[in-house]
């Protein structure tokens, strides 16, 4: 991610339009998500506000997991498996399981995770043009989406959880 771009949404040399745009979008969140977090301690990356909240660090696994899932969905057809579900299970349903599974890692440890995966969406990225975007499938409940929902969607939770993430961080530095 170049930050010379950081606040164009354009080209990317190697990707089709929309797609180029919505890797931009995406690349923006992220960068948005990583200053969030800059410098936090393990500590910190596990704080819990209380017994039903998720930590940081639950949250920055969360991404990567939900974009792995994305990827598995829209560029392979197909669910997590088995194998899959045992590494990213804990992070795509975050809660007690969560809380229990996901702590005692750097901040490395969650940037390598996000970074790996986003590597990988990227290439996936380089394979499609954006007649696939809006290629659909029954999403939530059977209703219709198409792929550059389910895109959106994935960094739109991401801006979401990133919120949850501030808040946590302000209640870890009042309370730590």
């Amino acid at each position: 991610m170049h930050n010379d771009k950081l606040y164009l949404i354009t080209d990317i040399p190697g990707y089709s339009p929309q797609i180029s745009r919505l890797i931009s979008m995406m690349n923006y969140a992220r960068f948005t998500t990583i200053e969030s977090v800059k410098g936090l301690s393990v500590d910190q990356l596990d704080f819990l506000i209380d017994s039903q909240s998720n930590s940081i660090g639950g949250l920055l696994l969360h991404f990567a997991a939900v974009e792995y899932a994305y990827q598995a969905a829209t560029f392979e057809g197909r669910d997590l498996t088995e194998e899959e579900l045992a590494r990213w299970g804990a992070a795509l349903n975050l809660g007690e399981e969560g809380r229990v599974q996901i702590k005692g890692n750097e901040l490395s440890y969650y940037m390598e995770q996000l970074d790996a995966v986003r590597r990988t969406t990227l290439e996936w990225f380089q394979t499609v043009n954006d007649e696939w975007l809006y290629e659909e499938e029954p999403f939530w409940g059977d209703q219709p989406a198409n792929y550059y929902f389910m895109w959106f969607h994935v960094f739109e939770d991401e801006i979401n959880h990133r919120g949850q993430i501030r808040m946590i961080r302000k209640r870890c530095e009042v309370t730590g």
